[in-house]
């Protein structure tokens, strides 16, 4: 090796030795300082990263209060619609949640769209059809895309695996949900599946599991501003009686007491949840809260209670159709419906008079028997109003001639009443003794209006909520739909407290009330102040309140009105003959009292 070359190693090795031991004492202060920076910088990234991931594990289950990401990345999956059509129903899927976003009744048709009733709706992004939330019913909905796999024609499954971190352990589940459905019926199985795959101990989120829900509104769409003789009601029965809570805007509130089933219902269409083992469920909820535009929601929540169970298959069978007697009754007995489901009484379900159903069933067979022979619903109404008007005028001649009596023996009546003011016992017997003498009943003044008003309150009830009379034409072009009024002329504007129809039912049932007050009016009876006002004021009253009611119910009242006019005629005759009679013709009361003299 040459010299010059050794002595360039040499120098070279002292300059690194050097460089190595005086950079600590020169550099040191700057490296310090740099490596800090350095150390800060790279904390700060590993702080922002774990922020980052924090966020993102809430953003995916806000609605659970625990950690939880999805078990894959499935980046490529998108969401996709599925139908399943039979013939009464056509539903649509969405595998976001694997939710129902459309139902369709193929045989009711909507007046305003000319299609199927949409039992699904005012669905969103965050509220669809039988979606479900991870634990209480104020938590947001299952969002993510699920698989999902035709089993057959009728029968759709969707799934997906989740992950959860709980206690800084790996909890992977599967979770699914299957819908079944079966030709000919408006009610379908839904059962959910979760399957634990690894150290997965079950949900429990404040004691629930997870939160079934109906669709956010029953349709067909209603504006309930206009539509007083709408409603939305929240529906529990426990197995006894059916509780019916009628909607407020704005309601978001549990029903604290156990049931079998529970559910939202309208005037003509309803949506029950029905837990093939009602004891899983811890509460159930309802909402009427709006969260799109003004239209509120009208939706049952199920809370399933919590489980500590690797496996777990839950049960519901769900009727979303009429809610009409001829659909519902088929499902009170196995035998008679595809499920072989029965012993849940759902037909409780139905609105009814309450302790007068028995009479509102018996006017129910009494028009159905009716319509088979006339073919239109307008006519069996009338001819039913008929029928009960013949079978009520003898009591109403009882209660005519029951007026004439108590008028001829008002004299008598005062005197005892005079005689005896400071024994009101001796008043009551010798009254009493007066009335079985002339042989008149005071009582049966009232058994007429006792029994009219039974009828007119089942009545109501009836037409008022009978499913057969939706969309059923009277009169073409004047009452197409005996469920909704008449209307023979739209304005472009709207009129206070009676909207923008021109109808004409309203109008002649006012006329009708009018002219029967005048005809009542016999003999003076009704000359005082407060009987003008039942005359005159209560149909100006009526005619604001009931102007947008239903065209069958006005048709019953109208018709009524007019039937029990004629007989009022015949009956002040009667009466006229009657007091002249008594006139002409010494009655028995004065000869009782001639005789103690």
């Amino acid at each position: 090796m040459e010299k010059n070359t050794i002595w360039a190693i040499v120098l070279s090795t002292i300059v690194v030795i050097a460089s190595f031991l005086l950079q600590p004492i020169i550099f040191g202060p700057q490296i310090e300082a740099a490596m800090q920076q350095q150390e800060i910088a790279a904390q700060e990234q590993k702080e922002k990263g774990e922020k980052e991931n924090s966020v993102l594990i809430e953003s995916e289950i806000l609605q659970n209060d625990s950690e939880f990401v999805n078990a894959e990345i499935q980046e490529n999956l998108k969401e996709e619609f599925v139908t399943i059509t039979t013939d009464v129903v056509e539903v649509v899927f969405s595998n976001k949640g694997g939710d129902i976003i459309s139902y369709k009744l193929l045989k009711h048709f909507d007046k305003d769209t000319g299609t199927g009733i949409q039992l699904a709706d005012n669905v969103t992004e965050t509220n669809r059809a039988c979606a479900l939330a991870l634990g209480t019913a104020d938590k947001e909905i299952i969002n993510q895309i699920f698989e999902h796999e035709m089993i057959d024609e009728n029968t759709i499954l969707f799934k997906r695996n989740f992950v959860f971190e709980k206690n800084g352990k790996r909890e992977v589940v599967t979770l699914g949900k299957k819908y079944s459905f079966k030709p000919g019926e408006y009610m379908f199985k839904l059962d959910i599946l979760v399957h634990g795959l690894e150290n997965f101990t079950g949900f429990d989120y404040d004691g629930t599991a997870y939160t079934l829900r109906t669709s956010p509104q029953i349709g067909p769409h209603f504006d309930p501003k206009k539509d007083k003789y709408e409603n939305r009601q929240f529906l529990a029965y426990n197995g006894k009686k059916t509780k019916k809570v009628i909607l407020a805007q704005g309601q978001f509130k549990p029903y604290e007491k156990s049931f079998m089933w529970c559910g939202i219902a309208g005037k003509y269409f309803e949506e029950l949840v029905i837990p093939n083992n009602p004891e899983i469920i811890k509460e159930g909820l309802y909402s009427s809260q709006i969260e799109v535009n003004d239209y509120a929601n009208a939706q049952a929540f199920l809370e399933r209670r919590a489980f500590n169970s690797a496996d777990i298959q839950d049960t519901y069978y769900m009727y979303f159709g009429p809610r009409s007697e001829k659909y519902l009754k088929v499902y009170n007995v196995s035998d008679e419906n595809a499920w072989n489901f029965g012993g849940r009484r759902v037909t409780e379900s139905l609105q009814t008079s309450g302790f007068l159903s028995w009479l509102e069933n018996i006017l129910k067979w009494a028009l159905e028997v009716i319509h088979k022979v006339v073919k239109n619903w307008g006519v069996a109404i009338i001819v039913l109003t008929i029928i009960l008007k013949l079978l009520m005028f003898p009591l109403s001649k009882k209660q005519s001639l029951g007026t004439v009596k108590m008028q001829e023996l008002q004299p008598r009546v005062q005197e005892i009443q005079k005689k005896y003011e400071n024994d009101k016992q001796k008043q009551q017997m010798e009254m009493t003794k007066l009335y079985q003498e002339a042989g008149y009943n005071p009582a049966s003044g009232c058994l007429p209006m006792i029994f009219q008003f039974l009828i007119l309150f089942a009545m109501y009830n009836l037409f008022n909520n009978y499913f057969d009379f939706r969309g059923a034409s009277f009169i073409p072009g004047w009452i197409p739909d005996l469920t909704v009024g008449d209307s023979v002329y739209q304005f472009k504007f709207n009129i206070p407290l009676l909207g923008n129809h021109l109808r004409l039912l309203p109008i002649i049932y006012t006329a009708s009330q009018l002219l029967f007050g005048k005809i009542t009016q016999y003999n003076g009876a009704q000359s005082n102040a407060s009987m003008k006002f039942m005359t005159y004021g209560m149909p100006l009253i009526f005619f604001f309140l009931f102007y947008n009611a239903p065209a069958g119910l006005l048709l019953y009242w109208t018709v009524s009105n007019f039937f029990q006019m004629g007989q009022q005629i015949i009956l002040n005759k009667m009466v006229a003959k009657k007091k002249a009679e008594s006139k002409n013709n010494k009655t028995n009361v004065p000869i009782k009292k001639n005789n103690k003299r």
